[in-house]
């Protein structure tokens, strides 16, 4: 059966993971993962995946249920596909969003991008889009977890973890930023890109090096990193149809310009 399940899973010749990489919190606790998946057969993969690599996980099936089982289980992350009885997994995140920095990774089966692309500009960390292996589901997975418990490159990128140019602060320690003092909103991830982009002022990176060294994955859409620049640009820049902060090199990818002590 669980051989059935990996083939409509796309992961005939994967391996299941080993517990190597991020299976816990820094108290030594597994790391609690919710699954909300109203196909039974996908998310019995998933669960068994997760908890093959040491985690916790926690299974529902519908939209109303996530939501309460995000408030009786306190998960450290939420894999969430979008489509979903009653409440769709665009409306669950946006309500996750409301109240919870907890990183969510979507699961679509829709093929089209800008399908997926609603699910990060709703604040979704990243997708996956079946059929997918659930090594590679996995291995995201911990990678978010990595970056959620503080060891991500970002947070690692100076002496001083306060980062200032013009009106914006970063406190990478306290995970804090703000723009003219006020508190600026930003997702994991875009705070995370942010960071290290204020740290590297005035050098280009890649969409791949960015997804690398930012994020650490040597794999996925590399046009995670573009929605991620555009909602940058909407907090960031005066105006972000002309900016003037984060900028696009053709060819490149994009380089942060430095606005200096007042903008």
């Amino acid at each position: 059966m669980l051989a059935d399940r990996r083939t409509y899973a796309d992961a005939v010749s994967t391996p299941a993971p080993s517990s190597a990489g991020c299976s816990s919190t820094t108290t030594g606790v597994p790391a609690t993962v919710l699954v909300v998946d109203d196909d039974r057969t996908v998310a019995e993969v998933v669960v068994t995946y997760l908890e093959r690599a040491g985690l916790r996980a926690v299974h529902v099936g519908d939209g109303s249920s996530a939501l309460a089982a995000f408030d009786a289980e306190s998960p450290d992350l939420v894999v969430l596909d979008l489509m979903l009885p009653d409440l769709d997994g665009l409306e669950v995140c946006r309500r996750l969003r409301a109240t919870s920095h907890v990183p969510v990774i979507m699961l679509t089966a829709l093929g089209d991008e800008v399908d997926r692309v609603l699910g990060l500009e709703v604040g979704a960390d990243d997708y996956v889009t079946k059929p997918f292996s659930p090594r590679e589901l996995v291995l995201r997975v911990q990678s978010v977890l990595r970056r959620s418990a503080g060891s991500s490159g970002a947070a690692k990128l100076a002496d001083d973890p306060v980062l200032r140019d013009g009106d914006l602060t970063l406190d990478t320690a306290a995970h804090i930023a703000t723009r003219g003092g006020a508190p600026l909103p930003l997702t994991s991830r875009e705070f995370d890109l942010l960071a290290f982009l204020l740290a590297h002022p005035g050098h280009a990176f890649s969409r791949s090096e960015l997804m690398e060294q930012v994020w650490g994955w040597s794999f996925g859409d590399q046009s995670t990193v573009t929605v991620h620049v555009r909602r940058l640009r909407e907090k960031v820049e005066p105006d972000p149809t002309d900016p003037v902060r984060l900028m696009t090199v053709w060819g490149v990818g994009y380089r942060w310009d430095s606005t200096g002590p007042d903008s």
